[in-house]
This record gives structure tokens, C-alpha cells and sequence, in this order.
């Protein structure tokens, strides 16, 4: 059988659609990391400022990791729906 050009492109889309459930949660943990310490940093930098406990710090930190599992979740359950 001949490939035709149109057969080809299918083909290599396939390939990059293989691989864009892995881009995606390469992205969310990237997004997870960078998320969870800059809010870490902030509420370490709050409490410093208001002379509190690790009140900030870990509350800031638990929030940030919430909205991006939430987040998560939430495009997950839409790529769900779109299948």
C-alpha cells in the first residue's frame, strides 16, 4: 500500500497525541512545584513581616497545592468528557 502525504500527517499526529497525556502531567507538576514554593516563600515572608508562627507559611503552601490538584482534577474530568 501507498502512503499517501494526508496518511503521514495522521500518522505523526497520532504519535504527538500518544504523547500530549504526559505533556500535560509534566506541566501540572511543574505548575504544582513552582506554585507551591512561591507561596511558601510568601507566607514564610508574612509571617516574618507579622511576627506570627508558621501560621502563613503553611497555609499559603496547603492552598496552593489545593487549587492546583482542584485544577487538575477539573481538566482531567473535561478531557474525560471530551473522549
Amino acid at each position: 500500500m501507498i502512503k499517501t502525504h494526508r496518511m503521514q500527517q495522521y500518522g505523526h499526529y497520532r504519535q504527538y497525541q500518544k504523547m500530549s497525556g504526559i505533556l500535560m502531567i509534566s506541566a501540572w507538576g511543574f505548575a504544582m512545584v513552582i506554585a507551591s514554593f512561591l507561596f511558601l516563600w510568601l507566607g514564610y515572608k508574612l509571617d516574618e513581616y507579622m511576627g506570627t508562627a508558621p501560621n502563613f507559611m503553611f497555609g499559603l503552601f496547603f492552598l496552593a497545592i489545593f487549587v492546583c490538584v482542584m485544577r487538575l482534577y477539573h481538566e482531567a474530568r473535561q478531557r474525560m468528557k471530551d473522549l
